[in-house]
């Protein structure tokens, strides 16, 4: 049983403030391993504070400077590997090859950061206008359970790569792959309160992050729901709000493609993820007058999928969470 009792502001693991403690599931055998101890309120503004007080320096460090910070970050991940990927199977049941692309993907989110900040023009000109590029400030990331991973770090790259500290609201359903990625992040050796990591429910370390004056950006990725309400809890202190709110999209399939190449490719790609991405087309649009031979491809596609024990290397589906991506 895995005891999650700490957060991390301002370089440190700390005990939090708030005493609620969430159960951690294995879905693929319903039984509890581990527990996280959830942080409220006032651990968020502590969190916020860490970052604001960083942010008069860090706002000035170098492109150099911050390139090398994200490579410390990719090879902290990297070095982690191993015990990111076992994370991510217990506790989100990813079958295991799509685990370890997960934790590559992760990791290879901060050279693709890196790559981008190097040859990024913070200074151009449009005219005789002259065009500076500034940090925002403190920048809150709220993440889903169904990828924590590769949205975690994909925000808190970007925002590294421009200057901005960071507060992370990751789901609490995730608490021990997101504890294993903080470590990673602490071991990297950023300057304290760059990065701030608090576990908690979106109704209250979300809620004040989003009304929080001294936070001038949320990224959110999650439900349609969630979103409405971070829109509605940012407009007193006039942030920007960043939502990526996927819906299941469909695949329209014209009636000249090659019927046996795109319906399987299509029904994969509804099942990424174990079927819990807001990207994956859950739904065919096709000709008419070819239902009958799609619907005979996706049947056999369907059936030549393994679901199983995620631990094994040829399983391709694995649980289910069935839970909404808050």
């Amino acid at each position: 049983m895995i005891n999650i009792d700490r957060i991390y502001i301002n370089g440190q693991f700390v005990k939090p403030e708030g005493t609620d403690v969430q159960e951690l599931i294995n879905p693929s055998t319903r039984e509890a391993i581990g527990r996280v101890t959830l942080g409220n309120e006032e651990d968020a503004r502590k969190a916020v504070g860490a970052a604001k007080a960083a942010f008069a320096a860090f706002s000035r460090a170098t492109v150099d400077e911050r390139s090398r910070m994200l490579s410390r970050l990719y090879e902290a991940v990297t070095a982690r590997s191993d015990a990111l990927i076992e994370a991510n199977i217990e506790e989100y049941g990813a079958p295991k090859r799509a685990a370890i692309g997960r934790v590559k993907l992760a990791a290879q989110n901060f050279l693709d950061m890196k790559e981008a900040l190097e040859s990024f023009e913070f200074i151009q000109y449009i005219g005789k206008a002259k065009v500076v590029s500034e940090p925002v400030g403190i920048v809150g990331i709220i993440t889903p359970w169904n990828a924590s991973y590769s949205q975690i770090t994909a925000k808190l790259a970007s925002a590294i790569a421009a200057g901005c500290p960071i507060v992370i609201k990751p789901s609490e359903l995730s608490a021990i792959q997101t504890q294993l990625l903080t470590e990673c992040f602490h071991e990297a050796d950023l300057p304290p309160g760059v990065i701030n990591v608090v576990n908690g429910l979106g109704q209250t370390v979300g809620a004040e992050m989003t009304r929080h004056p001294d936070i001038a950006l949320i990224s959110f990725t999650g439900s349609t729901r969630v979103g409405k309400e971070i829109r509605r809890g940012a407009v007193d202190t006039m942030k920007r709000v960043t939502l990526e709110l996927g819906g299941k999209s469909p695949n329209i399939i014209l009636d000249d493609a090659d019927m046996a190449s795109a319906i399987p490719r299509a029904v994969q790609q509804c099942f990424m993820n174990n079927g819990q991405s807001c990207v994956a087309g859950t739904r065919l649009i096709v000709p008419e007058h070819r239902l009958e031979e799609v619907k005979k491809l996706a049947k056999e596609a369907a059936q030549s999928m393994k679901v199983g024990n995620p631990q094994e290397e040829d399983t391709v589906l694995g649980p289910n969470h069935q839970r909404e991506a808050v």
